[in-house]
């Protein structure tokens, strides 16, 4: 398949808006027209509707990450708790985990309040357990489930026990960014798609179609940042890859379970994320793909054969079915130095991202949060840990991309350790 992604490719034919027509001035210009600059020009349109507000977008609203990911709401952070909690205070790091977890309901619930039919179904996540070693890892921590009742949720080969969280939704994400762009158009929010971003500064986001000149500018670019003259080692784009199954049957779900669509992963060092689709597919991803010299990103690098196959023999070995795999499709996401998600606002110039895969949900309280900084209001959302933080930047190459690939080959070896050695 053609298509930048499964969920893409089912929503038919996309028609891009027209592109920027030449110089703009406006309250508000946001680079990026993914989750996170839709949130943030949504709420923005809803708490001052006397704004004007334009989002730039070089493709169309969702064609990154926000219309190509695995479909979860979730309130995972890359940064664990405990580790916040040593750097930032227990209070602080207790109110990040729970504003993230509100935002997997805020999710649900503007898009309920928007008419936005994204798929969401609020099962809950379950990381599964499936050695001595990953039992040993998870044993004791928030959420443990015994091996029963891992089982009873998803019915996956040589499970021992598992973490479950309620703070996640399945969804259709480009349902999810494509409603949300239509949603802040009705709020009044000029969307231009076909609108490359060539430079942002203060006052200023210069694109191949015109500058668009505004009081306050945006960064909302994730996976492509590296792409923004100046950025090349803000967030580092690593790719991850996904394929989705044609339909299964009722036989394979009775086996497979996930009868309240609870998104699923293990405890394996190299990322794995699967979902039961509303139509009853397994939408199922990982990382292993490598990183790119220069933080180059094209669309060959979409397609891993061997990534595509070790997925689909994953799957294979996790639920014993030989599934027909229907889509195949990639993407980049953003990855900061010390992967630690940040919103800020400093000198007119405000940013969002760096979310390492888990942005569905973080990008709307990223939206929420920069609304409130742009407008100057202080909340319990602009007092979150994340807000302000700045992660150094990647190494120049060579070094950061034989770091980067040193470290995904390191954890693939770690996983096929343990697997030998127990």
């Amino acid at each position: 398949m053609n298509a930048p992604s499964f969920w893409l490719d089912s929503l038919g034919a996309i028609e891009k808006r027209a592109p920027l027509g030449g110089d703009l001035t406006v309250d508000v210009a946001i680079a990026g027209g993914g989750y996170t600059g839709l949130w943030t020009a949504y709420y923005l349109a809803a708490a001052d509707p006397t704004l004007k507000i334009a989002v730039v977008e070089a493709e169309y609203a969702g064609f990154g990450a926000s219309g190509r990911n695995g479909g979860w709401a979730s309130g995972l952070f890359p940064v664990p708790e405990s580790k916040l909690a040593r750097r930032f205070g227990p209070e602080k790091a207790a109110a990040m985990h729970a504003g993230l977890a509100d935002a997997v309901d805020e999710v649900g619930r503007r898009a309920e309040a928007e008419g936005i039919d994204c798929d969401y179904a609020k099962g809950g996540t379950i990381t599964l357990a499936r050695s001595a070693v990953q039992l040993r890892r998870v044993q004791g921590s928030p959420g443990f489930v015994d091996a029963d009742a891992a089982r009873a949720i998803c019915g996956a080969s040589d499970v021992l026990g598992g973490v479950y969280s309620p703070d996640c939704a399945a969804i259709h994400p480009a349902k999810l960014v494509r409603g949300l762009a239509d949603a802040a158009e009705r709020l009044g929010v000029r969307i231009f798609e076909g609108t490359r971003v060539l430079r942002l500064a203060r006052g200023s986001v210069v694109t191949d179609h015109g500058t668009v000149r505004a009081t306050t500018v945006v960064r909302a670019l994730e996976g492509y940042t590296a792409r923004l003259e100046g950025h090349r080692r803000a967030l580092a784009p690593v790719y991850s890859l996904m394929i989705a199954t044609e339909p299964l049957p009722p036989s394979d779900w009775e086996r497979i379970g996930l009868a309240r669509r609870e998104t699923f992963s293990d405890e394996r060092h190299m990322i794995i994320y699967g979902q039961r689709t509303a139509d009853d597919r397994l939408a199922f991803g990982g990382r292993g793909a490598p990183y790119h010299f220069g933080s180059r990103i094209e669309p060959g690098f979409d397609r891993v054969p061997a990534v595509f196959d070790s997925l689909r023999q994953t799957l294979t070995e996790m639920f014993g079915i030989d599934p027909p795999v229907a889509y195949r499709w990639g993407g980049p996401l953003g990855i900061p130095r010390d992967w630690m998600p940040s919103v800020g606002l400093a000198d007119g110039v405000g940013w969002a991202g760096g979310y390492v895969g888990d942005g569905v949900a973080a990008a709307n309280l990223a939206g929420r949060t920069l609304a409130d900084l742009i407008r100057g209001e202080h909340t319990e959302r602009t007092a979150l840990p994340w807000v302000g933080h700045r992660s150094r930047r990647w190494e120049p190459e060579p070094v950061r991309w034989l770091g980067i690939n040193a470290a995904l080959h390191a954890t693939t070896l770690r996983d096929a350790w343990e697997k030998r050695a127990g």
